[in-house]
C-alpha cells in the first residue's frame, strides 16, 4: 500500500471497504489540489468538477442572499464530505451553495465518471454517500428549527457557549455564522456585556456568565 493511500484511508476510511485495486486506481485518478484560506472551492450557479476528499483544512458552505447576507450551512473538516457535491453529482445538477476555505487546504477531487462506477460498482461507497445525506440533512434540519423558531439573542448565547471561555471572533464573522449583520450581533453583544454575561475586546469575547448565557439560549 503506498503511503498516500495510507493517509486517505485514516480520513476516509470507506476506501478500505473496497477492493484494493479499486482503491489505488480510484485514488491515481483523484485531482490532487491546494487552495489558500478565503478561495472559493466552489459557487453557486457553477458546474461540481468532482466528489471532493478534504485532507486539512476546513471548507465554510454558505448560502447567500440576494441583499449580500450569508447563512452558513455546515462545515466540512478532513475526513468528512460535501452534501451539496454529492446531490449536485447524483442530480447533474448546479451548485446550490458556496464554499469557501477557511484555512488552507488539501484535498482530492474524485472525477464524476469515477465518482458515478464508485456508487454504481462498490456497495460499501454507496452506503457512505447515502449516509452523508442522512447525517447533513439533520444537521440541516437543525439550523432551519433554530432560524424559524429561535431568537437571535438566544442563538447567539448558544454559538458563543458552544466556542468556550474565549472566542476569538470578529462580530461580522459570528453574524455570517447565524445569517444575521454585524450590527445587530453587535447591539446583542452589548447588551451581554452590560449584563455582565460577556467581556467584550479587540476580536475577542470572554464569557464571565456561563450559566447566565444558558437561559438566554434556553430561551
Amino acid at each position: 500500500m503506498s503511503s498516500a493511500l495510507a493517509q486517505v484511508l485514516k480520513l476516509y476510511p470507506v476506501l478500505g471497504a473496497v477492493p484494493p485495486a479499486v482503491a489505488e486506481q480510484t485514488l491515481a485518478q483523484a485531482k490532487p489540489l491546494s487552495l489558500a484560506a478565503g478561495a472559493v472551492v466552489f459557487d453557486e450557479r457553477r458546474a461540481c468538477q468532482g466528489f471532493p476528499m478534504l485532507l486539512s483544512g476546513s471548507i465554510k458552505v454558505v448560502k447567500t442572499a440576494p441583499n449580500g447576507r450569508e447563512l452558513q450551512l455546515y462545515r466540512v473538516t478532513p475526513g468528512e464530505s460535501c452534501i451539496i457535491t454529492s446531490s449536485c453529482l447524483l442530480g447533474k445538477v448546479l451548485y446550490t451553495a458556496r464554499g469557501v476555505a477557511e484555512s488552507e487546504l488539501r484535498l482530492l477531487i474524485i472525477p464524476p465518471p469515477v465518482f458515478e462506477e464508485l456508487l454504481e460498482t462498490q456497495e460499501p461507497f454507496r452506503a457512505y454517500v447515502f449516509s452523508l445525506f442522512s447525517e447533513r440533512l439533520s444537521e440541516l434540519m437543525q439550523l432551519v428549527e433554530e432560524v424559524a423558531f429561535r431568537k437571535l439573542d438566544q442563538r447567539l448565547a448558544a454559538l458563543l457557549l458552544s466556542r468556550g471561555r474565549v472566542i476569538h471572533a470578529t462580530h461580522q464573522s459570528l453574524a455570517d455564522d447565524l445569517g444575521s449583520v454585524r450590527e445587530m450581533i453587535s447591539r446583542l453583544l452589548k447588551n451581554f456585556a452590560e449584563q455582565g454575561l460577556v467581556a467584550l475586546g479587540r476580536e475577542q469575547i470572554e464569557v464571565l456568565d456561563a450559566a447566565g448565557l444558558r437561559r438566554i439560549a434556553g430561551g
